[in-house]
């Protein structure tokens, strides 16, 4: 068989998770081993040529910080490669650090990717993963490795639903005997509250904040159900009618009132879901509930509003932030199980 070709028994496999906002790489045998923000800086020159400064932590602390002819930047948006030659970069960069940058190593991958990505996209990151150093590389779809990590039983004659919400995009699949019965992708997930908290806090109160702030915010207080007390933060930024710097009280009902569309928009995608999955495996989801995952299952309450949206339990996975990343690691150290999904 092709896939026991591909993944015999390799220490030099890989697994990565290549998320819009984190990228997380686990080795077989070893498990995660690098978890770092999917963000890249670069410095441009005279003469428009760039050259790569940092990648991941080092590249995140400069988002928003850095003189005009250095740029950090994140190239993945909406889960998607938007700069096919510093995906490339990042990718490279990671696979050196997962084996202590031995360049000569060229590793066999697994990546995962979001559900709706066209053949084209899905080949722009199997190109990149190449042009990288990988030797071979195989893509599995989110929703699946989500169940997996989230310690569904996705090999039982019976209904599962993962709402999976990254950085870029929600992905929303109905999964029984390993496989996707119907699925849906969307590119909405935690980059979009940011933007809607950013134009938020200008409209509101004259405030321009950055991408960074907005995330802060969002997880200090940020809400997608009314709490039992309101928070409040302190936010500094610039006033867009002075252009001096100044400071503002937000409260938590603030951003819950921000981010109400993109919510919005997930409920309706999940109702959507809903109404085309097959009565007997409808039936099993009323029975087992809907597994939440991803960083954007870490919102306060966002479990409470999906379950009232939608009339059924839903509940956050343990460890939601790494659920895509456990359920492709597993698949690398399970031929089985990834020959059958």
């Amino acid at each position: 068989m092709l896939l026991d070709k591909l993944f015999g028994i390799f220490s030099n496999d890989l697994a990565i998770d290549l998320g819009t906002a984190n990228t997380v790489v686990i080795a077989r045998g070893r498990g995660i081993i690098i978890n770092e923000p999917s963000v890249v800086a670069l410095k441009e020159n005279k003469y428009g040529k760039r050259k790569v400064l940092a990648i991941g932590n080092q590249a995140k602390e400069m988002l928003g910080k850095t003189p005009d002819n250095i740029i950090a930047i994140r190239p993945l948006k909406e889960g998607v490669i938007a700069d096919f030659d510093v995906a490339e970069e990042m990718i490279r960069f990671f696979i050196k650090k997962a084996h202590n940058r031995n360049a000569f190593i060229r590793p066999r991958v697994i990546i995962c990717v979001p559900y709706g990505l066209t053949q084209v996209e899905r080949k722009a990151v199997e190109d990149s993963a190449y042009s990288a150093g990988a030797r071979e590389v195989v893509l599995v779809e989110e929703p699946i490795a989500a169940a997996i990590g989230a310690g569904l039983p996705i090999k039982d004659p019976k209904g599962n639903l993962v709402i999976d919400i990254g950085g870029g995009t929600t992905e929303i699949g109905v999964i029984s005997l390993d496989g996707l019965v119907v699925s849906k992708s969307i590119k909405i997930g935690g980059d979009r509250f940011d933007s809607e908290i950013v134009e938020y806090m200008r409209k509101k109160f004259n405030l321009y904040i950055g991408e960074r702030t907005a995330e802060e915010i969002k997880i200090e207080i940020g809400s997608a159900i009314k709490r039992d007390e309101d928070v409040k933060m302190h936010i500094k930024g610039r006033d867009q009618i002075s252009g001096l710097l100044k400071e503002v009280e937000v409260s938590s009902e603030d951003i819950r009132e921000a981010i109400k569309e993109p919510l919005e928009e997930i409920a309706k995608a999940l109702k959507s879901i809903l109404e085309v999955t097959p009565p007997d495996l409808a039936g099993d989801i009323v029975e087992n509930g809907i597994a939440l995952t991803g960083g954007g299952a870490l919102l306060y309450g966002i479990d409470k509003y999906l379950s009232k949206a939608v009339k059924l339990p839903v509940y956050v996975a343990e460890d939601p932030l790494l659920s895509v990343a456990k359920g492709t690691g597993a698949m690398l150290e399970d031929i089985e199980l990834l020959r059958q999904v």
